[in-house]
């Protein structure tokens, strides 16, 4: 039996601005259920203030208390270890981190900082790295898809630097396990009595399947033909839209 459901947003609830077919609906089901939901994204291009904003545009309504991003994560990681994090993350996101700089660097925060991935940035990260900080990385993605084109994420930046300085990220957003429960302890469920629904195979299905969590991909946003051969053998299961999603889940 599934008692919690974690949702991933663009590709699954809504792209482009829109909502996808069956979100508003799969939404509502799942309340009427008595079936909570918390929602858990990578995006690391906007706040979780902005986000918030974007989905009640869209009428989907989702309290910021079951919102779980990467820079939250990141935010409370720096504060539990006391480090001062040198930034190479999107402008629109920076403010978030605005209370924790001053004074020497301590870690090496990465996001996915879109035209900043320069030569001198990706340089300078570099040279604190072979200095001794740690390298923290808000997610892996490979790639996103944006205006109906795919578009590198976060993962290949971060991969670089990792083989440069010879050293392995710690990630903080999915698929992190410790970000998946994080979102599961909010439910006061065990993972395996919580559903994950994206739209990523690798990030969004095999990281909740390692989390203990039942991982469902579905075939929108960034799904590509053959996904299924990374998501079946682990136990995932798959579906064509929403609709299908929630009478799988009720």
């Amino acid at each position: 039996m599934i008692h919690g459901v974690l949702f991933d947003l663009e590709g699954v609830l809504y792209t482009g601005g829109h909502p996808l077919p069956g979100a508003r609906e799969a939404l509502l089901s799942l309340r009427a259920a008595g079936i909570p939901a918390r929602f858990v994204t990578n995006s690391t291009r906007l706040t979780r203030g902005a986000i918030i904003n974007r989905l009640a545009r869209m009428g989907l309504e989702v309290s910021p208390q079951h919102l779980f991003t990467p820079a939250v994560a990141a935010r409370n990681y720096l504060i539990a270890r006391k480090l001062t994090p040198h930034l190479l993350v999107h402008a629109d996101v920076q403010g978030e981190f605005a209370d924790l700089l001053g004074g020497p660097p301590g870690a090496v925060l990465l996001g996915d900082a879109g035209k900043a991935f320069g030569y001198e940035a990706l340089n300078e990260c570099f040279r604190l790295l072979l200095d001794g900080l740690p390298l923290l990385s808000m997610g892996s993605n490979r790639y996103f898809r944006e205006n109906g084109q795919l578009s590198l994420d976060i993962g290949p930046f971060m991969a670089a630097l990792e083989y440069a300085a010879e050293m392995e990220a710690v990630v903080l957003g999915k698929p992190s396990s410790e970000f998946f429960l994080a979102a599961v302890n909010s439910l006061n469920l065990p993972p395996q009595d919580v559903a994950m629904v994206g739209d990523d195979a690798e990030m969004d299905v095999c990281g909740a399947l390692a989390a203990g969590l039942h991982g469902v991909l579905v075939r929108t946003g960034k799904y590509r033909p053959g996904d299924e051969a990374k998501v079946m053998p682990h136990g995932g299961r798959i579906f064509d839209d929403l609709d299908a999603v929630i009478d799988y889940i009720l």
